[in-house]
């Protein structure tokens, strides 16, 4: 079956996908986490009567606005590709994936869409606990539209409440709650989500830290980084705290990715956590060499993390490609010969249904049923193909941990100096703060890849290789659309930051000031 798949196809239809994703999620976290931020100094506004809290919200939600419009275009780009380049994908696993799908749409973009009217036309035409509500509506649709789209990605990670129908060769639901309330399911919408409200707290801590270098709009500006200092600490805790949830879900799920994020070729019991490593570049499965150059590691914690014991075995790439008989982990190969199985019987189960011939379809419908759970490694034909790009990902996975954490210190020091009204008097923290923000979606891509890349070779984890998984479509049209779908998509990140650029050097006045300005100006 391999000779027939085109992998340039594969690997373009990949880079599109990958490329389009990380363009939209340059927009997403702002318009999740900064309609939070407008509600609680909306807030504030309500139950003070200071008007300057009403100007805060204004200014914030002027530049949500501007992010929400041009990242709805780059949302539509992503979705189209899913039925262009992934319609094999699309067909077996449609039923399932796309519910959730369906429902950010119906349940969640149309509320959040509507309510954003009202809470950007309704300033001083509607009752202010009107428009309050209208802003937690917004916060709470980009929310929702979050989680859905969220619940369909943990599916693909960890498939649960389904059957898989012979007949037509579709995955079907069978458990739609199972699904959403799936533990990897609410871990990866608290983790997700919580990682957006960092970047938004950094984005508004950036911008308000301009502010105070230039010398304007001061009041705006430290008032603004009291509640993204206060959102992004809470939320960085929040992060840290879903990361073990997350650890313990891969461990449980996916021991190959969790393997490749700590670098890990031999299993042991009590394994430790690394802190930081250098790998071994000449690193292979199998072979003798050293993993690490230079390893700090923390001892017993990720057995700890990922099986809640501190003598439990963890699984290296070695037991995973070869088998371990000890801790009873079945090798890739023997995997790979059951998916065969699994495989032929489906195809002899088609052919006798054709033929009508009864006896033969349930002899080849148990056998299928026997070896189902393998089905997808019938299709690989390297048993090291199961292993995700080790390096890649035990480096994505450090980046995104090191940064989480400083985030953490930044934040809360700038929250403490900004409470102190000492912060102006630390330039340096105030452009840590700045390049915080850049460094947040770093650690946030960084993430994305850990858990997509670190997926490979699934689509569906163990179930659909992502080599056969594409449209049955010339690699030449996924090639041309890639570089049409960049420029656009890159056109519209340009006019993101020129407007937004603009906007902010306008400030909540809505002009550009030319002059330094002092307190008295904001």
């Amino acid at each position: 079956m391999m000779e027939s798949i085109d992998m340039t196809l594969v690997d373009w239809s990949r880079l599109q996908f990958a490329m389009t994703a990380i363009i939209h999620w340059l927009f997403i976290p702002i318009t999740v986490g900064i309609t939070y931020i407008i509600a609680i100094a909306q807030t504030l506004h309500v139950k003070t009567g200071d008007a300057h809290w009403e100007k805060v919200a204004k200014f914030w939600a002027k530049l949500f606005a501007i992010n929400f419009a041009i990242g709805v275009g780059t949302g539509i780009v992503l979705g189209l590709e899913f039925g262009t380049n992934w319609s094999n994908y699309s067909w077996i696993s449609g039923d399932i994936f796309g519910a959730p799908l369906a429902a950010e749409g119906i349940m969640a973009f149309f509320l959040e869409s509507t309510f954003i009217a009202v809470m950007f036309f309704g300033w001083g035409k509607i009752g202010k606990k009107t428009h309050l509500v209208s802003t937690y509506l917004v916060a709470f649709g980009a929310s929702l539209s979050a989680l859905w789209i969220l619940v369909a990605n943990a599916w693909m990670n960890n498939p649960v409440g389904m059957v898989f129908n012979p007949n037509t060769a579709r995955h079907e639901m069978v458990d739609f709650w199972s699904i959403l309330l799936s533990p990897n399911a609410i871990n990866k919408f608290l983790h997700t989500i919580g990682s957006c409200f960092v970047i938004s707290a950094f984005f508004v801590i950036a911008v308000s830290g301009w502010y105070l270098l230039k010398k304007r709009n001061i009041l705006l500006a430290k008032r603004s980084i009291v509640i993204a200092g206060v959102f992004g600490l809470l939320s960085s805790l929040f992060v840290v705290l879903t990361g073990d949830g997350s650890a313990y879900n891969v461990a449980q799920q996916q021991p190959a990715k969790l393997a490749a994020m700590e670098g890990l070729y031999d299993g042991t019991e009590g394994a430790g956590l690394v802190a930081f490593g250098i790998l071994n570049p000449g690193k292979k499965v199998g072979d003798d060499i050293d993993d690490f150059i230079i390893k700090i590691e923390i001892p017993k914690l990720l057995s700890l993390l990922g099986y809640r014991s501190l003598d439990a075995f963890v699984p290296g790439a070695n037991d995973l490609v070869f088998g371990n008989e000890k801790y009873n982990i079945m090798s890739a190969s023997e995997k790979m010969e059951k998916g065969k199985v699994a495989l032929n019987a489906l195809a002899a189960y088609k052919e006798a249904h054709t033929q009508g011939d009864i006896e033969q379809m349930e002899h080849s419908l148990s056998e299928f049923e026997e070896n189902y759970y393998y089905m997808g490694y019938g299709y690989l034909h390297n048993p090291e193909s199961i292993l995700p790009n080790i390096p890649f990902i035990f480096y994505s996975f450090h980046v995104m941990v090191i940064l989480g954490f400083a985030f953490i210190a930044i934040v809360g020091l700038i929250l403490y100096l900004t409470v102190k009204n000492k912060l102006e008097q630390h330039k340096w923290l105030i452009w840590i703060g700045i390049w915080s923000f850049p460094l947040a979606v770093v650690a946030s891509m960084a993430g994305w890849i850990v858990a997509e890349v670190g997926r490979q070779p699934w689509t569906i984890q163990g179930f659909l290789p992502t080599m056969v998984s594409t449209s049955n479509i010339s690699s030449n049209a996924v090639i041309l659309t890639f570089w049409m779908f960049l420029i656009l998509l890159m056109t519209l990140v340009v006019a993101e930051v020129r407007i937004m650029r603009l906007a902010i050097r306008k400030g909540p006045d809505n002009k550009v000031d030319k002059k330094k300005e002092g307190d008295s100006h904001d």
